[in-house]
């Protein structure tokens, strides 16, 4: 469907810088907004002045997209440290900004600018890191995989029952994607996919709105591997997973969240192994203790990564869930004296 379409700018220095070095994208987003200690008036936007003009009734503390828009500043700082700490690419706090995701807030109304001035958020946070050390940066709208699953039933007495069909997922995408290219997003990341359902109707939303928007972004998927059993919820392994998205020529492949670097690396090598692609990694700070807190420090993410890195597997590196900031500057450092992975060619 894109195949026609004019590269944008942003492929093009995405695609120089990749062949330089291996890129490093952000870390974990919501475990810095919880190191904010925010309550219900911060999330509203009633402590800040930054009222939601979309209102609910529901309580909105823990929706951390909406900080968007009722704690603008905060959300900034945040890109703006990880742009510090070396990141060329950063996210948009756009995890849940569906329409499907959002209606657990009764938000609904709320996505379009959630998308929109997401991506400016970053943009303004990525300028500012730029005019300090002159070096470019990327904006990835992030689409998340939402709160339902379209090839496995919710309800163990009646497995043929889907929550959510693919044309509800279809429309719920297209609505963020077009509001996340509108706001400046140089990158669609459609991420943490646990159903590769849901991520063909992401990608197959994706490209309609680069129809609309007339220009290819770099498309960047990730898929999650949800135990040791090496495959995502929908059942997969990373070769068939890699298979089921191959179609849409993406930017980048790859794997973030649920595991740990040490557990994430069987599956990525598989990935790296057929994949004529960009490889792309975040893993989680390990695995979490048993208050939900992520205790492997920068030094020990960093040194496991660098191994993707001395072993040629990955283009594109950083960090998901317990990752900060601090984990992410030593990421940069670490994968800094190894060359990107040489991406195969099949026949």
């Amino acid at each position: 469907m894109t195949g026609k379409l004019p590269l944008s700018p942003a492929f093009a220095a995405l695609n120089r810088a990749a062949s330089e070095r291996i890129l490093i994208l952000d870390g974990a987003m919501g475990t810095q907004i919880q190191q904010l200690g925010l309550d219900e008036d911060d999330y509203t936007g009633h402590a800040s002045g930054h009222v939601c003009r979309h209102h609910t009734d529901h309580p909105q503390k823990g929706n951390n997209d909406l900080l968007i828009l009722t704690q603008p500043e905060a959300v900034e700082d945040i890109h703006y440290r990880y742009a510090m700490a070396g990141a060329d690419i950063v996210e948009t706090n756009t995890f849940s900004s569906t329409t499907i995701a959002q209606a657990d807030y009764a938000l609904e109304n709320a996505v379009h600018d959630l998308n929109v001035e997401g991506a400016r958020i970053v943009r303004r946070a990525l300028d500012r890191a730029t005019a300090k050390d002159g070096r470019p940066r990327w904006v990835a709208g992030a689409l998340g995989p939402t709160n339902r699953t379209a090839s496995i039933s919710p309800d163990v007495n009646n497995p043929g029952y889907r929550a959510v069909t693919f044309d509800d997922l279809r429309q719920a995408y297209l609505q963020q994607a077009n509001g996340l290219i509108e706001g400046g997003a140089d990158i669609l990341l459609i991420e943490t996919i646990f159903d590769t359902l849901n991520a063909k109707a992401a990608i197959f939303a994706c490209m309609q709105a680069m129809e609309t928007h007339g220009q290819r972004l770099p498309l960047m998927i990730s898929g999650t591997i949800t135990d040791a059993s090496g495959r995502t919820l929908s059942g997969q392994t990373p070769t068939a997973f890699w298979h089921s998205v191959r179609h849409a020529q993406p930017w980048t492949v790859g794997l973030n969240c649920a595991l740990g670097a040490e557990a994430m690396r069987p599956h990525l090598a598989e990935l790296s192994g057929v994949a004529d692609t960009l490889i792309c990694a975040y893993p989680n700070a390990g695995l979490p203790n048993a208050f939900g807190q992520y205790d492997e420090g920068p030094d020990d993410t960093a040194r496991q990564i660098a191994g993707f890195a001395r072993d040629g597997l990955v283009n594109v590196v950083g960090g998901c869930c317990g990752t900060t900031p601090e984990h992410i500057s030593a990421i940069a450092e670490a994968v800094a004296e190894f060359s990107p992975r040489k991406v195969p060619e099949y026949a």
